[in-house]
C-alpha cells in the first residue's frame, strides 16, 4: 500500500510545476479600505485594547504572548440598532465544509468554512462570529466568489464580543489532519468535539493581509509561491514509514518525487507551525534516528526567540527541542503519543 502510495505521489507531483494561475480573490465583506491601498488601521476590528493592530494575525494581544489565527475585520455600515449590517462574501471560488449554526458551541461563534479546492495548496477559508447564514446554504454546496454566504455579527461561545466590536474573523489556512478524531479523544477534553475536522484546533492559518500584500504587488501569484517563500523556524526530522494525509491533500508540498519507500521526512515548519515543506527521506537517510522520535536538525534562534506567541523550538540545558505547538502539531501529523 505504501509503495502504491508512492507511486501515486510521484504521479501528482508535478501538478505543483504547472504553469501558476493567479488567484482570483474578492474581499470578504463591503469595507472597501483594503481595495483602496488604506492601511491596516482602517481595516482591523481593535480587540480591546484601543489599538487596531489587536486585530491582525499573529502574536497582536497580551504584549505579544497571545496568538490571533486571523484578522478581524471592522464593518462598514450598521443598522439602526447598532449591529454590523455587512453581508459576507466568499473569497474565491469553493465548497462549503462546515457551518457552526449555534453560536455557543465554539467560541469562532457561528460560522463557516469553505475549502478551496481551485487552488494549489486547497487552502482553506474561515468566516466567524456571524449573525446569521445566508437562506439555503449547506454544507457541501459549491459557492462562487463574491457570493453571499453569511452576514456580520458578534456571536461568540464562552465569552462576549461587545456590539460596538463585532468584526468578521477571517482565516486562510490548511487542515492538519483528516484523524483528527483520535488526537482529540487522546487528549481528554472532556466535552465533544461538534465541528469534526474543522474544529479549530485541527486548522492552521498564515497572516492574510500578508498574502494579499504578496499577491496585490504581484510578488506572488498563487498560494504554493506565497507557502515557498515561507521562512522556516525548524527543521524537523523523523525516521517513520508512516505518509501522512497531509502530504496526500497538499502533495504540491512536496520537494522532490517520493522514493518507492519512504522511510522518513524533512519538515520544514514555519513561525506558527505549519508545515510547509515536505522532503521524503531514505532508509540511508534516517540512519541513526530513533523510530518515531522526531529531532530538529535546524533552528532559526534569532525567529524562535522573537515570536513568543508561538511554542515551537525551546532550548532546555544548551540544546534545543520542540515546543509545545510543535509537538502538537507532530502529534497530530504522525498519530505520536
Amino acid at each position: 500500500m505504501r509503495i502504491r502510495l508512492g507511486l501515486l505521489l510521484v504521479l501528482f507531483f508535478p501538478l505543483g510545476l504547472r504553469a501558476a494561475v493567479r488567484v482570483d480573490f474578492t474581499w470578504p465583506t463591503p469595507l472597501t479600505a483594503w481595495n483602496d491601498g488604506k492601511p491596516a488601521t482602517d481595516i482591523l476590528q481593535q480587540a480591546g485594547s484601543g489599538d487596531p493592530d489587536s486585530g491582525g494575525f499573529g502574536g497582536v494581544r497580551s504584549g505579544g504572548s497571545q496568538f490571533h489565527e486571523g484578522i478581524d475585520i471592522r464593518p462598514a455600515t450598521r443598522d439602526r440598532r447598532g449591529e454590523p449590517a455587512d453581508s459576507i462574501f466568499a473569497a474565491m471560488n469553493g465548497v462549503v465544509r462546515h457551518i457552526s449554526r449555534s453560536a455557543g458551541d465554539s467560541s469562532y461563534g457561528r460560522y463557516i468554512v469553505l475549502e478551496h479546492p481551485d487552488q494549489t495548496p486547497a487552502i482553506y477559508t474561515l468566516y466567524a462570529h456571524l449573525s446569521q447564514i445566508a437562506p439555503g446554504l449547506k454544507e457541501g454546496d459549491q459557492v462562487n466568489r463574491g457570493q453571499v454566504i453569511a452576514t456580520m455579527g458578534h456571536s461568540s461561545g464562552g465569552y462576549v464580543i461587545p456590539r460596538d466590536r463585532a468584526h468578521l474573523h477571517f482565516e486562510i489556512g490548511v487542515m492538519v489532519t483528516r484523524d483528527f478524531q483520535w488526537w482529540y479523544n487522546a487528549r481528554k477534553f472532556g466535552s465533544r468535539n461538534d465541528h469534526g475536522l474543522w474544529n479549530g484546533m485541527n486548522l492552521m492559518g498564515f497572516s492574510p493581509l500578508d498574502f494579499l500584500q504578496e499577491w496585490r504587488a504581484r510578488r506572488v501569484n498563487t498560494f504554493q509561491e506565497y507557502f515557498a517563500k515561507m521562512e522556516p523556524e525548524v527543521t524537523v526530522r523523523i525516521a517513520t514509514r508512516r505518509i501522512p494525509d497531509f502530504v496526500q491533500r497538499y502533495p504540491s508540498l512536496v520537494t522532490k518525487p517520493m522514493p518507492p519507500l519512504v522511510a522518513g521526512w524533512e519538515i520544514k515548519f514555519n513561525w506558527t507551525g505549519i508545515p510547509y515543506a515536505w522532503t521524503p527521506l531514505t532508509s540511508l537517510e534516517v540512519l541513526g534516528l530513533a523510530p518515531d522520535k522526531p529531532v530538529l536538525s535546524d533552528v532559526n534562534t534569532a525567529l524562535a526567540k522573537r515570536e513568543r506567541s508561538k511554542s515551537i523550538a525551546v532550548s532546555r540545558r544548551g540544546s534545543w527541542e520542540p515546543g509545545k505547538d510543535l509537538r502538537t502539531v507532530l502529534q497530530q501529523l504522525f498519530g505520536l503519543q
